[in-house]
């Protein structure tokens, strides 16, 4: 795997999020003044870029990669105020919902969930996001 690029800025003052991979034609994030744009996650290994066989693992590498993605933005979990997951399979909602909401504290962020068809490498499920920083007043 390469190394992890640095965070570039545009002339228009975007900061861009590399994906970690580097060989995918997207950033993983992209930053406009104090939103974040967060690209779709999927819960990988990210050395074999395989989708776990349990779905609890599925969901927990998705979660993660989504809060590493964050990370590297200088924000968290908390700071998510809108999030989308699509998922392949919508007989899994309540399972997904044990654990998606172990990654937050209250108040949750708006979110949707939506049936999807089959996701890239098999896997269940999907998450993008829209992040903001806290402006004080």
């Amino acid at each position: 795997m390469p190394a992890p690029q640095k965070p570039a800025t545009t002339a228009d003052k975007r900061v861009h999020i590399p994906y970690p991979a580097g060989d995918l034609p997207f950033s993983a994030a992209v930053i406009v003044g104090n939103t974040a744009y967060l690209c779709g996650h999927l819960g990988l290994d990210p050395g074999t870029r395989n989708v776990p066989a349990d779905i609890d693992d599925e969901i927990h590498a998705m979660m993660s990669s989504l809060r590493e993605t964050l990370t590297r933005a200088s924000l968290t979990m908390n700071d998510l105020v809108s999030v989308q997951i699509f998922c392949s399979d919508i007989s899994l909602f309540d399972r997904f919902n044990n654990i998606y909401k172990t990654y937050f504290k209250y108040p949750l962020p708006a979110r949707a969930f939506i049936g999807s068809g089959p996701l890239l490498y098999g896997a269940h499920f999907e998450i993008q996001g829209i992040a903001a920083r806290a402006i004080d007043a």
